[in-house]
């Protein structure tokens, strides 16, 4: 069973209200999934394992994002990663893919996968139209995976990206009482979706719908991360502006490998926790463990999932490697792609507050995206001018008279002075993100015996609540 996280202990970060799911896809029309890859034990064989891997999608939305790109921003504090596609976002102010988030050297073979989804989709691209740029973001999880090995494939990120599609399309039913007409890529019908989901006849929809949440922690991308000298992974957090602020909602995904000592509200939790020799201590404590309200207790530590042996707690405290982070930032508020490069620059202030301090050795990186204001690829075929879709829908190909020259691209974007509403509770969010994927995260064996040893939830109340942070 999954631990708690942060919220279902009381542990609040920040005045912002989170969204119904208090992750990205609170945003609408964002979806997320997973492709994790947990194989092998024992000695490290280059090209056998053991493999601690995987891949984490993002879904801007559910249409064709070639045809139909997102308005996007980005941000390199410290460029020491492989990531793929930032300098077109910075160009063009755009995305066209799905976002993929991997270890570092699988970075290219999904990037090279995601152009064969995208021109599966696209048979143009390349040849009547420009070339696709795939988005694929890094961390070095070396310390618990075989990544010389590169074991990740096609088949991989499709299945990330059908997961991802298939959170969408649930979210989106759970959310409106019946399945996303919009979505066209693997869209599941009402009838199909109810049946493969006996859950989704429950009458709970509109306002008082609950999106299907993601998982947190040791899945997809998240899978061998080690996060502040403990076991990290995918976090996610969101944020909902007041009507006054404008009532756009801020969704964040966290992939966390970056080093540091933890801090949470304000208390240095790592550097307490090593002075009382409980660094990383992987095995449940010798007090009850800890069950949030209306949940069932935490997985037993002896449960097979967690791939860790037993834990003395004399053991020396293991290597802090550098490796990355990558945050994902999403948001509905009618940003350009210059407003979205100023949330990108600030995404390391929320960071900051957790111990994080960008290393040498760790790319750290950001990218922003609005799923407003979309961006056609053929702008003489979309019209998009303020007033001109009046009765016919948001996107309308133009008659044949219509499209023989380009047309101007009217939106209506956000003013400089409306955005720190938005910096504040990005802040906020990126914080609980990153506390969320160590709450998340269980304690994982890899790679000739690398342990990294998950966040002891007990030990950390005990600290937050001598500190006066918790109560």
């Amino acid at each position: 069973m999954a631990r708690p996280r942060p919220r279902d202990l009381d542990i609040i970060f920040g005045e912002f209200e989170p969204g119904k799911g208090n992750a990205i896809t609170d945003v609408p029309g964002v979806g997320v999934g997973h492709c994790t890859l947990i194989e092998g034990d024992g000695s490290l064989v280059v090209g056998k394992g053991p493999v601690r891997t995987g891949i984490t999608v993002i879904l801007p939305h559910g249409r064709n994002l070639f045809r139909e790109k997102v308005q996007a921003g980005c941000f390199v504090l410290n460029g020491f990663g492989k990531s793929t596609g930032l300098h077109q976002i910075q160009e063009l102010g755009t995305i066209e893919t799905p976002i993929a988030l991997t270890n570092t050297l699988s970075v290219h073979r999904i990037a090279d996968a995601m152009v064969g989804y995208a021109c599966s989709m696209n048979p143009e691209i390349g040849i009547s139209t420009g070339t696709v740029n795939p988005v694929v973001g890094d961390i070095n999880d070396g310390f618990l995976n075989d990544i010389q090995g590169r074991h990740l494939r096609e088949e991989h990120l499709l299945a990330a990206i059908k997961d991802a599609q298939e959170n969408l399309a649930e979210n989106n039913f759970n959310a409106n009482g019946k399945a996303n007409n919009n979505f066209e890529a693997e869209s599941l019908s009402r009838k199909s979706f109810a049946a493969s989901h006996p859950a989704a006849n429950n009458p709970a929809t509109g306002k008082n719908a609950v999106m299907r949440p993601f998982a947190e922690g040791n899945v997809g991308g998240g899978t061998g991360c080690s996060c502040l000298g403990f076991k990290g992974g995918i976090g996610t957090s969101s944020r909902k502006l007041t009507p006054e602020q404008g009532g756009w909602t801020i969704g964040v995904l966290a992939q966390t490998n970056f080093g540091g000592d933890l801090i949470i509200k304000g208390v240095p939790v790592g550097a307490l926790l090593k002075q009382q020799g409980r660094r990383d201590p992987g095995t449940a404590p010798a007090t009850a463990p800890v069950t949030p309200k209306n949940s069932t207790p935490p997985a037993s530590p002896d449960s097979p999932n967690l791939h860790h042996p037993a834990d003395p707690l004399d053991r020396p405290e293991p290597p802090e490697i550098p490796g990355s982070c990558m945050i994902i930032i999403a948001t509905d508020a009618p940003l350009d792609a210059r407003l979205l490069t100023r949330m990108a620059r600030r995404g390391a202030l929320g960071m900051a507050r957790t111990g994080f301090y960008s290393a040498s050795g760790s790319g750290d990186f950001f990218i922003a995206f609005s799923t407003a204001n979309p961006v056609p690829h053929d702008p003489e075929c979309l019209d998009l001018r303020a007033g001109a879709t009046e009765g016919r829908g948001p996107h309308v190909k133009l008659g044949a008279g219509e499209a023989k020259k380009p047309i101007l691209l009217r939106r209506e974007v956000l003013p400089d002075e409306a955005m720190s509403p938005l910096f504040a509770a990005q802040a906020d969010a990126i914080e609980e993100a990153i506390i969320n994927s160590l709450f998340a995260a269980e304690t994982m064996t890899g790679r000739d015996g690398n342990t990294r040893f998950a966040l002891p939830i007990e030990e950390t109340l005990k600290l937050l609540r001598k500190f006066g942070a918790l109560f």
